[in-house]
């Protein structure tokens, strides 16, 4: 499998197990002294009934030869037993006390098996389709509890990261970052595309509408407010009376010429408004002096001192505002996220072909991240036991499965006896 980087050296400092549970240790453990009293116990009444039985011909004599391989059974098994963790009766035979002494190979041989037989492309595209992810999600999102936990969940991490990201990081990410780029992104490619493109799909109507209609709301509310920014501006020698009626007469014509372009969207306002904008993105795209006045405007807005404090502004504002809305478990955002949670998994549910590109989607995922890291993921296995004291991890994984490697030694003791019987038999008959 293909890796980013070489595994890691093992660390030669000395190490050991993480700490296990106690409670559950001394449960095993005590599993494991009851085990191995019953395989000893049955060793030692093999031995009795074999020196009980000595000499002995007929039925004692089969006796005396099931009681003798019983015996020869159970020595060896114990053997084969106890040499796996330890040099039994603590003697240096040679292969005992395999894990101790081979754990880091027993560790290598682990890594590759686990690598060869558990993390290969098609068990895992199997697996994970199988395990059909989409209609769980679907199955366990619909319930609005759950959905709510979600969002939750979601919105309590979301605020947690915004309360991380601090004023001065803005400033840094604006004025390290964005400002050098934007000093090096012409403007007007950028202006004159975006202008281009909304004036030919008409988007720019809604935003129209909706300036014509504050514009329009305003003026009807705000009759002196017009007249006397207008009458500021009148001649000092025109009779007050006059101006007060010009000044009447404008609002009114005013509010009727804004009323007119709104209710008419074949107006020549708008046609002279959408004229002017498409000039100006054709102007922006294709005119030098345009081109030129475009980067001008932009270097001077990027080079004022107030353009990062109003980046830092609009900043505070929005996270301010987001983080309200986090904090309000009850809220509208709450509200409308969990909306959005029950119907996509309603979704999940209704649409077969949606739950099948999703669980396609999760097999890609988790066939690249074990095709990329599957070494890396199958080292861990090396380096951690590479890492284990070698007697404290040969007392640790017999602790976990020494109970039942006693059952060898039972085995053992009675399987030999049978075949002790057996040869006893043949040897009776053969003579």
């Amino acid at each position: 499998m293909d890796t980013l980087t070489q595994p890691p050296a093992p660390s030669t400092a000395p190490s050991t197990l993480p700490p296990s549970d106690s409670v559950a240790d001394a449960a095993r453990r005590t599993a494991l002294r009851r085990m191995r009293a019953v395989a000893l116990g049955l060793l030692v009444f093999a031995a009795v009934v074999y020196a009980a039985t000595l000499g002995r011909e007929g039925f004692l004599g089969f006796v005396n030869a099931g009681a003798e391989a019983s015996m020869v059974g159970a020595m060896a098994d114990w053997f084969a037993v106890t040499a796996l963790f330890r040099h039994p009766l603590g003697l240096p035979i040679p292969h005992t006390a395999l894990i101790p002494k081979r754990k880091d190979e027993l560790g290598r041989g682990l890594e590759e098996f686990v690598g060869e037989n558990f993390l290969q492309e098609a068990i895992i595209r199997d697996r994970v389709t199988a395990a059909e992810l989409s209609r769980r999600i679907g199955s366990w999102a619909v319930d609005r509890a759950n959905a709510r936990k979600v969002v939750a969940e979601g919105m309590e991490v979301a605020s947690i990261a915004l309360a991380k990201v601090k004023d001065e990081h803005i400033t840094d990410l604006v004025e390290m970052a964005l400002v050098p780029r934007f000093r090096e992104e012409p403007i007007a490619p950028i202006l004159g595309t975006f202008v281009t493109e909304a004036v030919r799909d008409d988007l720019h109507h809604g935003l129209v509408d909706l300036a014509l209609e504050e514009l329009h709301g305003w003026l009807v509310n705000n009759p002196e407010t017009f007249a006397d920014v207008l009458l500021e501006r009148a001649p000092w020698w025109a009779p007050e009376r006059l101006n007060e009626m010009v000044t009447e007469r404008l609002h009114v014509e005013a509010i009727r010429w804004l009323g007119d372009i709104r209710q008419d969207p074949r107006h020549r306002a708008r046609k002279a408004l959408d004229s002017m904008l498409a000039r100006l993105g054709d102007d922006l795209l294709t005119n030098a002096a345009t081109q030129e006045r475009a980067e001008s405007f932009k270097l001077r807005m990027l080079d004022h001192p107030q353009f990062t404090t109003t980046a830092i502004s609009l900043w505070t504002a929005l996270k301010n505002a987001l983080a309200g809305a986090l904090q309000d478990p009850d809220g509208p955002l709450a509200q409308r996220l969990e909306e959005e949670v029950v119907s996509f998994a309603r979704r999940l549910l209704a649409e077969p072909e949606l739950r099948t590109r999703l669980d396609g989607m999760a097999a890609d995922a988790a066939v690249f991240v074990v095709t990329r890291y599957g070494s890396e993921l199958t080292a861990v296995i090396t380096h951690t036991i590479e890492r284990w004291d070698g007697k404290e991890a040969s007392d640790r994984i017999e602790l976990h499965v020494g109970r039942d490697l006693q059952f060898i030694r039972i085995n053992g003791t009675i399987v030999g006896g049978l075949v002790g019987v057996i040869i006893h038999a043949l040897t009776v008959v053969l003579h």
